[in-house]
């Protein structure tokens, strides 16, 4: 063997050895594309109608990216468990792949929220607070198989009350005032009913609870509500059903009823202020008649106004800025005749009241 010969057969035993420290193992097997199942299956109820929310996988279950996507299997079970999902509540169709490019796109958005919703059928409830309905789902691959259910979740079965359908509203002058006709208690060991009031400001579209009443016989119920003044507001009831588990409260809601809308202006004056008194005062001293009353509670109130009148003539208001106490000394009078008064209540809109009942005082004539 010459120089070069040697060279080569040196150089191709080299490349034999590196491509063996290459070589990881036996080749691995095509990945299934079988999805990784969701574990972070939700469930909502409001009165018949689920509401079931997860993350669309993103991973298979040999930790590659899911490129492509079967239909979801949604299951749902009077059980208290699912082992299988011989019999899907639904089929749910995976979005459309027209191309590479697009399911390249797909992949890379996996994991995003998706929903459905199963509206229960009546005979799904009862009257039996343990009585529960469990849903799992399933993702397939785009050959229809899985990897095997997700998480159970489950929802209470009881049944909830029907919304009222004669809600109404008007305003008073202590806010608004809702009345409807309510359905009787049902006496069932662990469970408690009440209506709940929603209150929505039109002006940000936000929902609050604007409180609660119990049920109780069935007939007129009302519940007034202390908003803000000047405002446009929506209204519902629902009926909503807890039950008292281990530990924990459970709160179903029922439907909503229709809205009822109001705009919330305020038009009503305060209380008319009592007690008005009028006394003298002169001795050594320049004359003036001191003016007290009760105060008015109302929370809008700004202040009061003074009328006097004399001699049967008519009433003149004295003050040019509202009273903001429930007091007034009148130093404007001359001695020997008799003074009229009264006082009325403004909020902080304007509104002022009626008069007062009046009170009279003579400042005697000087000797």
């Amino acid at each position: 063997m010459n120089a070069l010969q040697g060279k080569l057969t040196a150089a191709f035993g080299a490349c034999l050895m590196l491509a063996g420290c290459a070589q990881t193992g036996p080749p691995l097997p095509p990945s299934l594309e079988l999805p990784k199942p969701p574990s972070d299956l939700r469930a909502s109820r409001k009165g018949n109608l689920v509401t079931l929310v997860w993350s669309e996988p993103a991973l298979t279950t040999d930790r590659q990216s899911v490129r492509y996507l079967g239909p979801t299997m949604v299951c749902r079970s009077f059980e208290s468990d699912i082992t299988a999902c011989d019999k899907p509540l639904v089929l749910l169709t995976p979005p459309a792949t027209a191309s590479p490019q697009a399911a390249n796109k797909q992949a890379s958005q996996r994991g995003q929220a998706q929903t459905t919703t199963d509206s229960l059928p009546a005979i799904a409830t009862s009257n039996n607070p343990d009585s529960e309905i469990t849903y799992a789902i399933e993702v397939l691959n785009r050959n229809a198989r899985g990897a095997g259910l997700s998480n159970r979740v489950h929802v209470p079965a009881i049944r909830t009350f029907t919304p009222p359908a004669d809600l109404a509203v008007e305003l008073i002058a202590d806010g608004a005032k809702l009345t409807w006709t309510g359905e009787s208690e049902t006496q069932q060991p662990g469970v408690q009913h009440r209506y709940r009031i929603y209150r929505r400001d039109e002006s940000t579209g936000k929902d609050t609870v604007a409180g609660e009443v119990p049920l109780a016989a069935a007939g007129p119920m009302q519940f007034l509500d202390s908003m803000e003044w000047e405002k446009s507001y929506s209204y519902r009831v629902t009926a909503v059903s807890v039950l008292a588990k281990p530990g924990k409260e459970v709160q179903v809601e029922g439907d909503d009823s229709a809205p009822v809308n109001i705009v919330a202006h305020d038009v009503f004056p305060p209380a008319v202020p009592v007690g008005l008194e009028a006394v003298y005062s002169g001795e050594g001293q320049k004359p003036f008649i001191d003016l007290i009353w009760a105060p008015v509670t109302s929370a809008d109130l700004a202040g009061y106004n003074i009328y006097r009148s004399e001699m049967g003539g008519a009433a003149v208001k004295l003050n040019s800025d509202l009273v903001k106490t429930p007091a007034y000394r009148d130093a404007a009078i001359t001695t020997g005749i008799r003074y009229v008064y009264a006082v009325s209540a403004v909020d902080v809109r304007g509104n002022e009241s009626a008069k007062s009942e009046e009170a009279s005082e003579t400042a005697p004539p000087n000797n």
